[in-house]
């Protein structure tokens, strides 16, 4: 038999109360995403994901976030086309050798 993972709860109690909180937030309209003049939240899953992010902050036994996702935090760049000198100019019509 294979030998199983021992351990615990995966999210500490610290968390549960900051994920009840953020639902009870969201269920009275005051959850918001993020500060400043942002909408307010009303997906289940965000508000799940607010509540986790604040138990990380305060330091509660939350697992790490999967680094899949990643925001920017600077500008992107413009996705201009580069000039390329040695690129062949083409006619406007293409050949083809079916007859109709």
């Amino acid at each position: 038999m294979a030998a199983r993972k021992k351990g615990g709860r995966k999210y500490g109690k610290a968390a549960s109360k900051s994920v009840r909180s953020a639902m009870k937030r969201r269920k009275s309209g005051t959850l918001k995403s993020g500060k400043g003049r942002h909408p307010k939240v009303k997906s289940r899953k965000q508000a799940i994901a607010i509540g986790l992010s604040e138990a990380r902050k305060k330091g509660a036994k939350v697992p790490r976030k999967k680094g899949g996702a990643k925001k920017s935090s600077g500008r992107k760049k413009s996705g201009g086309r580069k000039k390329s000198s040695s690129r062949k100019k083409s006619s406007g019509r293409k050949s083809s050798s079916r007859s109709r």
